[in-house]
């Protein structure tokens, strides 16, 4: 255990106190305090913590999902890596400062200390217990200082706004360029430059929450004849439909992505393999339906995969692709895993 000096005694003393009692204790403290149960995925939250951040008490889900969900995106990388450091003893302690969002939408700065109580025998965390601190008046005082200082940007100060404007334009502008530079072009759904980061991203979160994660490869059955009958533009038009067809299928953070030809991938967050495989036969019940009264008549093959523990994106990749190929082979039209 690479954890700071002095803290074993305190770390000793809150194993053994029992969770009703820590959570009791909790509640009369005014500090946003936290409580992880990484075995369980339930994280305990005490009144002062939804207090300081405006939200009705125990209003949000008791989970790590909450925490996620709140941190301000700038700060979300930072705060993750210094997290990832200490849980796995690469840093001696995780202390942290960034901004939270509050029920009214603005952001509070907070520091954030946490100390792991329990690990499991292969060393991952059972148990970790920490601290929201609100320091917003703090950071906004250095903000104050730092202005006064900065005497020079009155004598420029119509220049800056101008530069300023200028900004935001072209920011407008990039992130119109990096939406168009991450979707299909024929499509208009997710390309393969986008399947990629969206993969190491869930693959980084299911290794560090121990969440599941599934992915389904899908293919059309008999692709190329359709291009030789009926020429390319009525293969294009059918990617087209397939892929509006595919979209009806997806949930709330699901990522659908045209992986090249007439290959498709669905990226499935938080899903089992029994969850993906159900899924995947409503994609291939909706796609048969959709086409039932068209020529040519379209259906999928798909293969459906669910992550192991210290698995690569590409490996996933590779073994969704495997499966796909196994649908192919029993007759097409089917789902394999």
């Amino acid at each position: 255990m690479d954890d700071t000096p002095g803290t074993e005694p305190l770390r000793n003393d809150l194993a053994n106190i029992s969770t009703d009692m820590l959570h009791a204790i909790m509640e009369l403290v005014s500090d946003g305090i936290w409580d992880w149960n990484a075995n369980t995925g339930f994280v305990y939250r005490n009144p002062g913590w939804y207090e300081m951040l405006g939200y009705p008490r125990h209003s949000l889900e008791n989970s790590v999902f909450t925490w996620e969900s709140v941190i301000h995106p700038e700060d979300y990388p930072h705060v993750m890596a210094g997290f990832d450091d200490y849980v796995c003893q690469r840093a001696p302690l995780y202390r942290a400062e960034y901004r939270c969002r509050k029920y009214d939408g603005t952001y509070l700065w907070i520091e954030d200390r946490g100390y792991i109580i329990a690990r499991n025998p292969d060393t991952s965390v059972a148990r970790m217990v920490g601290a929201h601190r609100d320091i917003h008046a703090r950071k906004c005082s250095i903000e104050r200082l730092q202005k006064r200082n900065r005497s020079l940007e009155t004598l420029v100060l119509e220049r800056t706004l101008e530069l300023s404007r200028v900004n935001q334009q072209l920011q407008l502008q990039l992130v119109e360029n990096r939406s168009l530079a991450e979707r299909d072009a024929l499509t208009r759904i997710a390309n393969r430059y986008r399947l990629e980061k969206v993969m190491l991203q869930e693959c980084d979160r299911a290794e560090r929450f121990r969440l599941s994660l599934a992915l389904v490869a899908m293919d059309i059955d008999d692709f190329k004849p359709i291009n030789d009958r009926y020429g390319h533009g009525v293969g294009d038009q059918t990617l087209v439909q397939v892929a509006e067809g595919l979209e009806t299928c997806v949930r709330a953070g699901d990522v659908l992505a045209r992986w090249g030809g007439d290959e498709f991938m669905l990226v499935l967050p938080n899903s089992t393999l029994q969850t993906a495989k159900e899924q995947a036969e409503r994609v291939r019940h909706t796609i048969q339906n959709l086409f039932a009264v068209a020529d040519p008549k379209i259906t999928l093959s798909l293969g459906v995969v669910e992550r192991r523990v210290g698995e690569s994106p590409a490996a996933l990749m590779a073994r969704a692709d495997q499966a796909l190929y196994r649908s192919k082979a029993a007759g097409k039209n089917g789902v394999s895993e």
